[in-house]
């Protein structure tokens, strides 16, 4: 079998499907930071494990749950609330965590991100995440938009991870990217990202997350981020072939990235 952990403070709407869609599990742990609303209540009625802590970074505080619980089982599924593994990949996960062999420390999996009923299948930047892990050999790294670093080898599952970003309405995506795109400022700022980005680990390297990284450190450095960010997404990703979803997702998508530039330029100037 294996644990799973979930994120959590005031989640009341999507805690729900998240549960029953692990229901497999014979050990689920809630990782709370606060809720005020009746997250607590819904796991509780569920069968979940309740932990609580106050909400610092996101590295820091995912770390600390991956540390201070005594999880029943050797591997740990890492759903958000919002995210919700198929059947299929659900067996898959148990059949494969089963079989691994000790130097597998981690499994990625495919994300499917929703907006108005639609999969942004090239719209999506990011599709490909870890979420399957030895929680020993894990260390998340980043206090925002966070990497997951593993001591092993990282295989790959088939079936897809649901992921609904905007469950809770356009208003709450914009409140969570406002705070996003402060960290992120904050993080650029103070010189805290990746220092040296390599073009060719950027390019060729073969795990995803180490591209990332390097685009990401890269990307950061370039003129007219948003407009360029809107660009590539709409025309070499192919929202534009998502349709309207995918067309109103990478104009969000540069919003954050304005946002993200402007709040550099206040922190730098010496504003808030």
């Amino acid at each position: 079998m294996i644990s799973v952990l979930i994120l959590t403070r005031n989640e009341q709407n999507d805690l729900p499907g998240c549960l029953a869609s692990v229901s497999w599990s014979d050990d689920i742990h809630v990782f709370d930071s606060g809720s005020s609303d009746a997250t607590l209540e819904i796991a509780k009625a569920a069968g979940a494990h309740i932990h609580t802590r106050p909400f610092d970074d996101y590295a820091t505080h995912r770390n600390a749950a991956l540390r201070t619980i005594s999880f029943k089982h050797p591997w740990v599924f890492l759903p958000d609330a919002d995210e919700r593994p198929t059947p299929d990949l659900s067996r898959e996960m148990q059949q494969l965590a089963l079989a691994a062999p000790p130097e597998t420390a981690a499994f990625r999996v495919r994300r499917r991100d929703y907006l108005f009923g639609t999969w942004l299948k090239h719209a999506q930047i990011s599709p490909f995440y870890i979420r399957l892990v030895r929680p020993e050999r894990s260390h998340y790294t980043r206090a925002i938009n966070e990497v997951l670093e593993v001591g092993g080898t990282i295989a790959e599952l088939s079936y897809p991870l649901d992921h609904f970003p905007f469950s809770k309405g356009i208003a709450k995506w914009v409140e969570k990217h406002n705070l996003y795109s402060t960290m992120e400022a904050e993080l650029i700022a103070r010189n805290q990202g990746l220092q040296n980005p390599s073009l060719m680990t950027a390019l060729r390297h073969p795990d995803f997350h180490t591209r990332r990284l390097h685009q990401k450190a890269i990307f950061y450095r370039l003129p007219g981020r948003p407009l360029l960010k809107w660009l590539y997404m709409v025309f070499l990703r192919g929202a534009i072939l998502d349709g309207a979803a995918g067309l109103a997702y990478a104009t969000l998508q540069a919003f954050y990235e304005y946002l993200i530039v402007l709040k550099t330029k206040e922190l730098r100037r010496g504003g808030a």
